[in-house]
């Protein structure tokens, strides 16, 4: 499931691209297929790195990769074991939502980011993710903590006040919100709810298939109900 739109990105080859937060590392595989890229994904999670790191051996044995190169580093987003001005992309995917310090994260990753380059920063939408809150008093902290919930001007004005520039803005995952709000009423954490478990099996095979009519149907739903919300920013 990928939420940052590399088309906008203008990716060219020999472009350093870092994937903060990168969990299992599904944007730091997507940047490593682009054309002769560093892709480095980074995250706190020994755990979530070792799975990233399958999943890249795997793309290396089928050849699925542009050429470039990969790395994975254990990191605290507010305090990047990188040089200043090092990246010519950052991606920090809905990782925001569970920093305490913030603003604190977001200078570290403005400041690893080259002069005149691209930020983006997802998180969860605001409407969807205040129905989440409303339908389980669990939800928030059963998802590693989700301590906080952003309106779009306020994330925007915390990441411009580190002097970078909001250009652009889209909605992803319109359909993925019915999963969540599923969740939170059978309970966050239970894992045997049949209804849960079919909709999963749904997004699985819709992730896999890309069946034309669920891509419309996402896209034109995700101005409302897009899960997350997808911020785009220039230093």
């Amino acid at each position: 499931m990928i939420t940052v739109d590399f088309k906008k990105l203008h990716v060219q080859p020999g472009y350093k691209i870092l994937d903060i937060g990168c969990g299992a590392g599904r944007h730091t595989c997507a940047a490593y297929q682009l054309n002769d890229i560093i892709a480095i994904g980074a995250d706190l999670s020994h755990k979530d790195l070792s799975e990233a790191k399958e999943k890249l051996e795997y793309h290396d044995m089928l050849g699925e990769h542009g050429g470039g190169t990969w790395g994975l580093s254990t990191a605290d987003i507010t305090c990047l074991p990188f040089k200043d001005n090092y990246f010519d992309i950052v991606i920090c995917s809905e990782v925001l939502e569970h920093i305490p310090t913030d603003s604190d994260a977001v200078k570290e990753i403005i400041r690893v980011l080259k002069p005149g380059k691209n930020l983006v920063v997802s998180v969860p939408s605001y409407f969807p993710e205040r129905i989440c809150w409303a339908l389980s008093n669990d939800y928030h902290n059963a998802n590693q903590g989700h301590i906080r919930i952003y309106k779009k001007k306020e994330l925007i004005n915390l990441i411009e006040g580190s002097h970078v520039k909001h250009w652009a803005t889209h909605y992803a995952h319109s359909i993925h919100s019915p999963y969540w709000w599923l969740k939170c009423l059978v309970g966050p954490t239970r894992e045997n709810s049949l209804p849960v478990n079919l909709y999963k099996r749904f997004l699985t095979w819709d992730i896999m298939k890309g069946p034309w009519l669920i891509r419309a149907i996402d896209y034109l739903l995700n101005p409302v109900l897009g899960k997350s919300l997808v911020l785009y920013f220039k230093k």
